[in-house]
């Protein structure tokens, strides 16, 4: 299916009248096939492309190239049935058989619009040679293409409902300009078939109650996701809909320690119950499809995305766009090139440029721009227009407004943050301390039932205090290791001291002899020990390491809130502050220790950052160019790691458990589902 119009209508508020505004046809093809696929390509204005789409699209680029023009309904005396010369001629099957592509036509009557694909024009044929006969209506035959297959029925090919949705509204549309059409003709690409479609009482009496539905589909709140249905594997909107796990979400507890928490639409009743009349003939409705099986969703879901992150960080650097190609040149010379198809977002650090040119470019593909310090605090951000669906933004204020039911959200921040803190600790600590591992059990049920915000912010500062006094535990890798390895030089990914800051300062006097040799001024007092969590700025390297995993983990949260609609700023535990993205610091609470605390140790203890890789400038201790580049490379490695969903039981990237829970959190502020459910390893 190809993507909507631009002027696809939004659903209307206030005194606006939706019976006023036409439908478009093939978005009641859409809303036949799916209720809830209509509601989010119409009234949300949400739409991917996949395989099918893109092939569909690919179809109708010549259907598309048509004049659009067609002759009148009524030809006059002196024209008779001779088209004119500017009648379209494109193609002749017979002498009196003229067809016109791309025609685009409405009826007041129906308030519906619909741009047919072709029309086969016949010039009325004069049943006794009498002159009046000339004047009769021009007979035409609509005929849409579809890249599938016809439904086997038992006396033949059939037409799917969906697409006898859309052709019956063409007939009935050009019946209404005063043409004479008594069938349509489906052309199905796969088998090279044409179905047609005889235009009855019944067919007329099904359209217009299928208009009718609808038009309150638009008013009313999304419909539920089918049952266990063929259709959604092959959709294109599947990671946005989400239908297995949001029905089996859909009544279950957000924790076992939330069992007897309300869940939000209690506080904000949402009526779920829309159910759209069933076309005529067309078997059971979605309520008589057997139910997902409660313990497991069905694999629907890419593990991850084939896009890549670009991240830009040498100062100077210029990017720009030559045909489908993003360029990267330092000090004029090209040094890289990428397709602008495979990047999801564009991270650019310090002082490089970009033109005008691909910015409309990625904006246009709803490509991000984000922009960091050299220090890598995010500035900016640059993005298409994408957040269009208003719907989820006014459930998210008015949740975020509402101090009780924004409390029941942020406690399960916080406590999904708790959980996989402990678990890092009991997994990577050489001896996890159990008063440690106590202290933060015991914050993962007070913050269950902390009253205030307030409350749950001590209560998570107490379990990171914890957490941080025993994070040194999980560092394997020594300072003296790391000499060792640098004077052997086997260390990997080391590279030259930065020339962007000093290095890091030796001890009075020059290094110290080790078996014999003298350590390198620069590297004496280096160590990866950790004591306390510093920042702003950052003191020390695995503090540097830290701060900038999280800001990239912010960036990506931001990125997820944005994908999924919601308004990045306005969050339910961290309070509304000038220029914080307090929804994106939210969303990242749970990701914290499993995805920025892992790549840190990960570098470290692997070995991929060492001495070198770090500059101090003052105070501050930052990454060097060289050691950022292992930082991105390791953090890119892990967000494309796959983990089974705690809840779903699926393999998913965590990028995509990102925005999945951001779609899990949208689906819980509208009553989709009962409660959010964060995202926490064993």
């Amino acid at each position: 299916m190809p993507s909507p119009a631009s002027d696809a209508s939004i659903r209307p508020s206030g005194g606006d009248t939706p019976q006023e505004e036409p439908l478009q046809a093939r978005m009641l093809n859409e809303f036949v096939y799916c209720p809830r696929l209509f509601y989010y390509e119409y009234v949300e204005s949400v739409f991917e492309h996949n395989a099918d789409t893109r092939r569909g699209a690919a179809l109708h680029k010549r259907v598309d190239a048509g004049k659009g023009a067609l002759p009148p309904a009524t030809p006059g005396p002196e024209t008779d049935d001779a088209p004119s010369a500017d009648s379209p001629k494109e193609e002749k099957e017979t002498p009196d058989v003229i067809h016109t592509r791309s025609v685009s036509l409405a009826s007041d009557r129906l308030g519906v619009i619909a741009k047919m694909d072709l029309i086969e024009v016949r010039p009325p044929a004069p049943d006794d040679g009498t002159p009046g006969d000339l004047l009769a209506p021009l007979r035409v035959t609509p005929v849409d293409y579809k890249i599938g297959s016809p439904r086997e029925g038992e006396t033949g090919p059939e037409i799917w409902d969906a697409d006898r949705m859309q052709l019956g509204l063409q007939c009935l549309i050009l019946r209404d300009q005063g043409y004479a059409c008594d069938e349509g003709i489906i052309y199905y690409r796969a088998t090279k078939q044409r179905v047609p479609l005889l235009v009855t009482t019944e067919l007329e009496n099904w359209i217009h109650a299928q208009i009718a539905a609808a038009r309150r589909c638009m008013t009313g709140p999304i419909p539920p996701p089918l049952a266990d249905s063929p259709k959604c594997p092959r959709c294109s909107l599947v990671t946005i809909c989400l239908p297995d796990e949001t029905r089996l979400l859909r009544e279950a507890p957000a924790h076992p320690d939330d069992e007897d928490a309300p869940a939000i639409q209690d506080a904000f009743p949402f009526d779920r119950d829309f159910a759209p009349p069933r076309p005529a003939n067309s078997g059971a409705g979605p309520s008589a499809l057997p139910a997902a099986d409660p313990a497991t969703a069905r694999r629907l879901v890419a593990a991850r995305d084939d896009e890549r992150e670009l991240y830009i960080t040498t100062p100077g650097t210029s990017l720009g766009k030559k045909s489908e190609l993003i360029q990267i040149r330092e000090k004029g010379e090209l040094v890289n090139e990428f397709r602008i198809k495979d990047l999801s977002h564009v991270a650019i650090f310090g002082s490089a440029t970009i033109s005008t040119a691909l910015l409309n470019e990625l904006a246009e593909r709803d490509i991000a721009v984000s922009y960091f310090t050299a220090a890598g605090t995010l500035r900016a951000w640059t993005r298409g227009p994408s957040l269009k669906n208003v719907f989820t933004r006014i459930a998210q204020f008015r949740v975020a407004d509402t101090p009780g039911v924004a409390l029941r959200i942020a406690r399960l921040f916080v406590q999904g943050k708790i959980r996989n803190q402990r678990t890092l600790l009991m997994r990577n600590h050489a001896m996890p301390p159990a008063s440690t591992l106590g202290r933060l059990q015991h914050a993962i049920s007070a913050a269950a039932s902390a009253e205030t915000i307030e409350e749950l912010l001590g209560i998570e500062g107490a379990a990171a205090l914890a957490y941080f006094q025993d994070f040194s535990g999980m560092i394997k890798t020594t300072g003296d290791d790391i000499l060792d390895a640098i004077a052997d030089g086997s260390l990997s990914g080391t590279g030259p001291a930065s020339t962007a800051g000093d290095p890091l300062p030796a001890a009075s006097g020059g290094g110290r002899r080790r078996n014999g040799r003298r350590d390198t001024p620069g590297q004496e007092f280096f160590r990866f020990d950790f004591t306390r969590r510093n920042r702003r700025p950052p003191r020390d390297a695995v503090n540097a390491l830290l701060s900038l995993a999280y800001s990239i983990l912010a960036k990506d949260c931001t990125s997820a809130a944005h994908a999924v609609g919601f308004d990045p700023y306005v969050g339910f535990y961290h309070q509304p502050r000038f220029g914080r993205p307090a929804l994106a610091l939210d969303l990242m609470e749970e990701f914290r220790p499993i995805v920025a605390d892992s790549v840190v140790l990960t570098l470290i203890n692997t070995r991929m950052i060492g001495p070198s890789d770090f500059v101090r400038a003052g105070d501050a201790v930052n990454l060097s160019p060289a050691g950022r580049k292992q930082f991105f490379n390791a953090y890119e490695q892990r967000m494309r790691s796959t983990i089974t969903h705690p809840v779903f039981d699926y393999k998913v990237s965590y990028r995509r458990a990102l925005e999945l829970q951001a779609r899990l959190l949208a689906k819980a502020l509208t009553g989709e589902i009962a409660a959010y459910v964060p995202f926490t390893t064993r």
